[in-house]
């Protein structure tokens, strides 16, 4: 099964503050539409509460230690169970959606990063994307995008996959 990580991160690897991220950037929106309508994706709890509901067209799976309900949703309690849920299903590709913490438990298992680079540093993160290693992640495509009318700031859509 693909796996890719889909996400937004500033120069210092910020995510998130406080629950929201910290940049308004409506083409990475529209990005991140296209690429996850219709798959399967995969968030921890915090970003569910953040999001403040299902995201339509996808089969919303959360992941959380927590023994809760959430309509609307699959609640699993681990990336692995995550990914055996969809394997049974004969999923052939997931994302992975967020925070932090499901980041970097999911970084193991992913196959492809789709990082949006944005173009600035942001002071007093509390939720970041994992580190990763150029050894093990092959850049498949580049499309850098400047500051305009509706963007505050430039950002770069990544496409990285493991070699």
């Amino acid at each position: 099964m693909n796996i890719t990580l889909i996400a937004a991160a500033s120069e210092n690897s910020v995510i998130g503050r406080k629950g929201a991220i910290p940049w308004k950037l409506p083409e990475d929106f529209r990005h991140f539409h296209v690429v996850t309508t219709g798959k399967p994706i995969i968030m921890g709890r915090k970003t569910h509460e953040s999001i403040g509901r299902v995201l339509p067209g996808r089969r919303n799976i959360v992941v959380t230690r927590q023994d809760m309900e959430i309509d609307g949703c699959e609640v699993v309690h681990s990336i692995e169970e995550a990914i055996a849920l969809l394997e049974r299903d004969g999923v052939e590709e997931a994302c992975v959606i967020g925070g932090g913490e499901i980041y970097a438990q999911a970084l193991p298992f992913a196959t492809h990063i789709d990082l949006t680079r944005v173009h600035m540093d942001v002071p007093n993160g509390d939720a970041f994307f994992p580190a990763f290693s150029g050894t093990e992640w092959r850049e498949v495509s580049r499309q850098r995008h400047e500051a305009d009318e509706e963007h505050a700031v430039p950002f770069t859509f990544l496409l990285y996959e493991k070699k």
